[in-house]
């Protein structure tokens, strides 16, 4: 990031979150990438120490820790044994005056009401599928084939495969009989734009940058039902929406198609409250650029495309970390005027 002074002599507290109802090599994949990250950040200068959260009682890891001693580097997803707890993490830690990278509490919690989040992208004009919501199977009012039907209130793609996209009726009604039956919550339905999908992260504060967004790429998916990133496409390895679908990154794009891209997702990622960094997921339909999601707590993993992203434009993982970190240290109560 141009005229960013990124400094490397601050101590940085690496907070992570370990659940023990994780399958065993869930809890082996998490102690690498912590391994990873201290490594990283260390090899850039940060006096690094880590906690792993393992219990509900998030304050008493932290009480031997002077909040002005740090910045937290926030790698915490969530309390273990509370559900949807990302945004508690945040208020947790600014309820005891850390400074912690990464987005607000209340913009962790809203990202959670997908409806809410479209409704705040439409009444500032930021293209985003048109949509519905329904809570029991009676869709006649719904007539744009193809659809797509999301649980409302989920991640990580909870409740999307192949079978969530819908192309008429009788499909739509199973379907959105089968969120409300699976995920006790209402079903949102939006008109599937079978196009060009784009991971897009996103950096800074006040001046904002977007990384090399990379492409899904789904040409060798010809059934319009398989033409969308699934839980399994994200997480299943060996699976065929994994294998098949394939990540073109830096995504080629046109200048022109770039620059409208950075436009939409800048805005986006504006409105949305996101601070220091995010991702969005955007499809392109007829010259138009559609927000599908934004993400305010992205997985920041060294395998991920934002790592990725980063790492193209000069800045390893564990300079982007590092990165992340300075962000935060600008709204430290001694960092941010040094």
């Amino acid at each position: 990031m141009k005229d960013f002074k990124r400094r490397k002599d601050f101590p940085v507290l690496v907070l992570h979150n370990i659940d023990h109802s994780w399958e065993q090599h869930e809890i082996e994949t998490a102690l690498r990438e912590i391994e990873l990250i201290e490594t990283g950040m260390k090899n850039e200068g940060h006096p690094v120490v880590s906690v792993a959260v393992e219990r509900p009682e998030l304050e008493l890891y932290l009480k031997e820790f002077n909040p002005l001693d740090y910045v937290v580097l926030n790698w915490c997803e969530s309390i273990p044994g509370i559900e949807r707890s990302e945004a508690l993490v945040a208020q947790t830690l600014e309820s005891l005056s850390f400074t912690h990278t990464g987005s607000p509490p209340e913009v962790l919690h809203a990202s959670w009401n997908k409806c809410r989040v479209k409704q705040l992208l439409e009444t500032h004009g930021i293209p985003t599928p048109s949509w519905q919501v329904f809570d029991t199977p009676d869709a006649t009012s719904w007539d744009i084939f193809p659809a797509i039907v999301k649980p409302s209130g989920e991640h990580c793609s909870y409740g999307i495969t192949s079978d969530a996209v819908v192309t008429d009726k009788k499909n739509l009604r199973d379907r959105i009989a089968y969120v409300l039956e699976t995920f006790h919550e209402p079903a949102l339905v939006e008109d599937f734009i079978d196009g060009r999908e784009f991971h897009v992260s996103m950096w800074g504060n006040g001046s904002v940058e977007m990384l090399p967004p990379a492409e899904m790429d789904f040409r060798t998916l010809a059934d319009v039902h398989d033409r969308l990133c699934t839980y399994d496409a994200k997480f299943k390895p060996g699976t065929r929406h994994y294998e098949q679908i394939e990540v073109l990154l830096p995504a080629p794009l046109s200048q022109t198609e770039r620059a409208a891209l950075e436009k939409t997702a800048r805005s986006a990622y504006v409105v949305m409250g996101c601070r220091d960094y995010a991702r969005l997921d955007i499809r392109l339909r007829d010259g138009i650029f559609y927000v599908l999601d934004i993400n305010p707590n992205p997985d920041i993993s060294s395998d991920t495309s934002m790592a990725a992203a980063a790492n193209l434009i000069g800045y390893p993982y564990g300079a982007m970390l590092s990165m992340l970190a300075n962000f935060a240290a600008l709204r430290h109560p001694l960092l941010g005027t040094a």
